[in-house]
């Protein structure tokens, strides 16, 4: 496996874990749905988190979070409809950024609704 899926496995591990820790349930990691994938689908009261995880070793080139852009957006919105779909679930939903850069330390920043329906 290339480092870079090494590290991106490596993040979306401790945004699982920072998620339990926080009173999250999680329901699915790695959902597919035709082109598109959410990372972590959890819950946490009456809300449904629907996280893309992002991490990177440095910020030269920007914060993890930046690395979002529109595209990778609808596709996850597409692929959130279809989750709540299939399950037939009522819950508010939330669009969550886990931004997480490795290094000396580790630093984990939870953006909860980080974008919205457009």
């Amino acid at each position: 496996m290339a480092q870079h899926n090494d590290i991106g496995k490596a993040g979306e591990n401790l945004a699982k874990t920072y998620l339990v820790k926080n009173g999250y349930t999680i329901l699915e990691t790695n959902y597919r749905y035709k082109k598109a994938e959410i990372d972590i689908i959890a819950t946490k009261e009456n809300i449904l988190a629907i996280i893309e995880v992002k991490t990177r070793t440095s910020t030269a080139f920007g914060e993890p979070e930046s690395f979002v852009n529109n595209k990778k957006i609808k596709l996850i919105l597409e692929a959130t409809n279809a989750f709540i779909e299939s399950k037939n679930l009522d819950y508010e939903v939330s669009l969550d950024i886990i931004s997480i850069l490795i290094g000396a330390e580790t630093e984990i920043n939870h953006i909860t609704n980080a974008y919205y329906f457009f």
